[in-house]
C-alpha cells in the first residue's frame, strides 16, 4: 500500500502523523512512504531522518493527496484539503466528526473512508488511540490553567499550589476518565486542592483510592456542580462519550455563579465542549473572557508540546496502521473489532451512529459497507 503522510496545516498543529521510526516500520512491511516536505520539523524530525528511513519526500501537500492509498495524519483535514481527497482513500487520523457538520458533509461528499482514531475502542470500553493524546491534553489542562490564573492572563491572581500561611486553590474537575485523571494528579501535585466529580460511582472509588489526600471525590450532578464552581477558580472541562457531542455540565446562567477571573480550560472542546459558553479557540488566540470568566477552548491543545505527543501517538496507532496497510481496511475491519469501530464514514454513508444522530442524518450498518 502506498502511504502519504502531509504537513499538517491547522493553525499551529506541530505534530506530524508519523515519527521516521513508523516509516521504518511501513517500509519493513513492504509498504512505500511519502513524505510531505518538512511535514516533521514541527515536531523535531528533519527530512533527512524520513529519508534514511527510507521515505520518499514530496515538496507539496496536494503531491500527498495525490498519491497516497491511505493518509496517515493528526487533525481532521480543514477546508483547504476536502478537494486533495480521493473516492475510496483511507483516512487515518481524528476526526471528531460530531463537533464539526462541515466537515462530516465534506467527508461523505469526498465518499472517502474515514477511520477516526478517536473512536477505535477496545472490549473493555478503553479508547486506545485517544488515550496518549488525553493524558498530555490532561496534564496541559493544568499547566495552561495555572498559567491564566495569573492577573497579567486575566485570571484571578492565584498560585495554584499557595504558599505556607496561604491557601492554594481550588480545582475542580470534570469527568473521571483519562483528561481526568492526569489533570487530577498533576494538580495535586502542584498542592492545589482538587475536586474531581463523574457519574460513575466505581470509578470515583478508583479516583479515592489513588489519588493522594489533597484529592476529593463527588458524584456529578447539577446540584452538586452548581455548588462547586461557586468556590473554585480553575474548572477542567473532561467529559467524553466517545464520538458524540460532549454534554453541557455547566451553562451559560452557571457563570454568575463563579468569582471574577475564574480560569474554564475545556478538553472536550473538540468534540463540541461540556461547558456551554465554550468554543474552539487556538495556540495563537487561546483565550477569551464571558463575564469575567477566562475561557481557554484551544482545540488541538497536545500541539503545543509536539515532540512528546507525535512520539505517544505513533506509538499507539502504527500497530493499527500496519493492520490497516498489510490487509486493506475492509479485511482489517473485518478481523479486528477495535479496528471496526474506528469508521466513522464510508463511500458516503455514516456508519458510526453517534455522527449519523449529532447532525440528524442517515445512519447505514456497517455490515452494509464491510460485506462487499
Amino acid at each position: 500500500m502506498v502511504i502519504g503522510v502531509p504537513k499538517e496545516i491547522k493553525n499551529n498543529e506541530n505534530r506530524v502523523g508519523l515519527t521516521p521510526a513508523g516509516v521504518s516500520e511501513f517500509v519493513r512491511h513492504g509498504h512505500s512512504v511519502y513524505v510531505q516536505a518538512t511535514a516533521g520539523e514541527g515536531s523535531g524530525f528533519e527530512d533527512s531522518e524520513y529519508a534514511e528511513a527510507d521515505a520518499t519526500m514530496l515538496p507539496t501537500i496536494e503531491a500527498i493527496y495525490g498519491i497516497a492509498d491511505m493518509i496517515v495524519k493528526v487533525k481532521e483535514p480543514i477546508a483547504v484539503e476536502y478537494p486533495l481527497i480521493k473516492e475510496n482513500q483511507l483516512l487515518f487520523t481524528y476526526f471528531h466528526f460530531a463537533s464539526s457538520e462541515e466537515l462530516t458533509h465534506a467527508m461523505i461528499a469526498r465518499k472517502a473512508v474515514c477511520l477516526a482514531y478517536e473512536t477505535v475502542e477496545k472490549t473493555d470500553r478503553s479508547l486506545p488511540l485517544l488515550v496518549p493524546m488525553s493524558e498530555v491534553a490532561g496534564r496541559m489542562a493544568i499547566q495552561e490553567g495555572a498559567k491564566y490564573l495569573e492577573k497579567p492572563m486575566g485570571g484571578r491572581g492565584i498560585l495554584l499550589g499557595g504558599v505556607a500561611g496561604v491557601k492554594p486553590a481550588n480545582v475542580l474537575v470534570l469527568g473521571g476518565g483519562i483528561v481526568g485523571t492526569q489533570a487530577a494528579k498533576m494538580a495535586t501535585g502542584l498542592g492545589a486542592n482538587v475536586t474531581i466529580v463523574d457519574v460513575n460511582l466505581n470509578r470515583l472509588r478508583y479516583l479515592d483510592d489513588v489519588l493522594p489526600a489533597n484529592a476529593d471525590t463527588v458524584m456529578s450532578n447539577e446540584y452538586n456542580i452548581r455548588q462547586l464552581i461557586k468556590h473554585s477558580d480553575l474548572i477542567v472541562g473532561a467529559v467524553l462519550i466517545p464520538g458524540a457531542k460532549a454534554p453541557h455540565l455547566i451553562t451559560r446562567e452557571m457563570l454568575k455563579l463563579m468569582k471574577k477571573g475564574t480560569v474554564l480550560v475545556d478538553v472536550a472542546v473538540d468534540q463540541g465542549g461540556c461547558i456551554e459558553t465554550c468554543q474552539p479557540t487556538t495556540h495563537e488566540n487561546p483565550t477569551y473572557v464571558i463575564d469575567g470568566i477566562v475561557h481557554y477552548c484551544v482545540a488541538n491543545m497536545p500541539g503545543a508540546v509536539p515532540y512528546t505527543s507525535t512520539l505517544a501517538l505513533t506509538n499507539a496507532t502504527l500497530p493499527y496502521a500496519i493492520q490497516l496497510a498489510n490487509k486493506g481496511w475492509q479485511t482489517a475491519c473485518a478481523q479486528n473489532e477495535e479496528l471496526k469501530k474506528g469508521l466513522n464514514v464510508v463511500n458516503g454513508k455514516i456508519v458510526y451512529k453517534a455522527v449519523a444522530e449529532a447532525w440528524g442524518l442517515e445512519f447505514t450498518p456497517l455490515s452494509a459497507v464491510l460485506e462487499r
